[in-house]
């Protein structure tokens, strides 16, 4: 048995979700990709999938060699490199990860651009709504809103500082009680996003103080989307709070408005972020030369259209 190949195999079924993905992208026939998992999974003498026709689940043990096997291949790909002297010759998959507003609206045109330039390179581009283990899970670039944990990863500011915003529809609040303090919120119909707080929201000190205020709540609206929190409060269902850019057409449209702005935490900073050593692969150093200026460009546009939207 090739380990490696069988490796790759492993990762792509895990990452097409199915056999026949896996067969589809590897070019090869899905009883070729099953036969190449059993011996894996007999090589390794555990069950690394639970297989059922249309869809495969990772067992606990495939969950941790997943990670392991991701971790070799990309180690892989850069001793091919390297040993190729293929420094100067951007070639293979590029795997990025970015939220998935900003990834569609600002990186998605820069790619599409990057790619016309450089016809060796391939993009996976995943849109998430969570932090990635670059390492583990093989990601090569990564574009992160938010203040940036201490760690190995090679990091560059790329500006854009996005707000956290509270925002709702003109004829919501003419029905209802004032929104003057964060307060205020609590006798309100709320649109939670998953990633903005499910139960509460904090704000900046009051004036003289130094303590955040946070309000409780329970949400009349519970979503893992963007897109449908900011369309949702829109038509009049609640107050949400998302990143300016989120809601800056809606605010522009004035089928939102922006509430408590004295009362907005800090700005949040824009980092792309690759793992230690990444950045010396060809494919990876061309695109972050090539991304930064213009990702900065973007969301300095950006952040001076966030700044006029009271």
């Amino acid at each position: 048995m090739d380990r490696i190949d069988a490796m790759k195999v492993f990762v792509t079924a895990v990452e097409e979700g199915s056999l026949a993905g896996a067969a589809r992208r590897l070019k090869r026939s899905p009883t070729a990709i099953s036969r190449a998992l059993g011996l894996l999974e007999q090589h390794v003498g555990v069950e690394l999938l639970h297989r059922t026709t249309r869809s495969l689940k990772l067992s606990e043990a495939g969950q941790r060699y997943v990670e392991a096997c991701r971790r070799v291949l990309v180690d892989l790909d850069e001793a091919d490199m390297i040993a190729g002297s293929e420094r100067s010759s951007p070639r293979g998959t590029l795997t990025i990860s970015a939220p998935p507003i900003l990834g569609e609206e600002v990186l998605r045109p820069i790619l599409d651009s990057f790619l016309r330039e450089n016809a060796n390179v391939s993009v996976r581009l995943l849109m998430l709504d969570r932090f990635v283990n670059l390492v583990d899970e093989g990601v090569d670039v990564a574009l992160r809103i938010g203040n940036l944990a201490d760690s190995t990863h090679i990091s560059t500011r790329i500006g854009g500082d996005v707000r956290r915003v509270v925002v709702a529809a003109p004829q919501y609040l003419d029905s209802r009680a004032a929104i003057n303090e964060p307060s205020d919120l609590s006798r309100h119909d709320l649109i939670a996003f998953s990633n903005f707080g499910l139960v509460s929201w904090s704000f900046a000190p009051a004036k003289g103080t130094s303590v955040p205020r946070t309000v409780h709540f329970t949400p009349r609206y519970l979503v893992n989307s963007v897109r449908a929190a900011a369309a949702s409060a829109a038509e009049g269902m609640g107050v949400t709070r998302l990143y300016s850019y989120h809601v800056a057409g809606y605010v522009r449209d004035a089928r939102l408005k922006v509430l408590l702005p004295q009362a907005e935490p800090p700005a949040l900073p824009v980092h792309i972020l690759s793992p230690q050593g990444r950045t010396a692969v060809p494919k990876v150093r061309t695109f972050i030369d090539f991304a930064v200026p213009r990702l900065r460009s973007e969301l300095e546009r950006i952040a001076a259209e966030s700044g006029s939207l009271e």
